[in-house]
């Protein structure tokens, strides 16, 4: 029998390819720039708010 795998499939020959030291490198920059871009995109966001409520007076203190 025969148990050569053949050509590993893409994935893991791209996860081979970054993660030798060249590619590693750029890879990990890359990753520190998503991060920082996406958390960034998220804390400009605003949430959408309903309608404002109408302001009531307030009520006469108690004694």
């Amino acid at each position: 029998m025969d148990n050569d795998p053949g050509q590993p499939n893409p994935i893991r020959r791209l996860v081979q390819w970054a993660i030798t030291p060249p590619q590693s490198y750029g890879v990990y920059l890359v990753g520190i720039v998503l991060v920082y871009t996406l958390s960034f995109y998220a804390g400009t966001m605003k949430p959408k708010h309903g309608p404002a409520a109408p302001v009531t007076a307030p009520a006469p203190p108690r004694n």
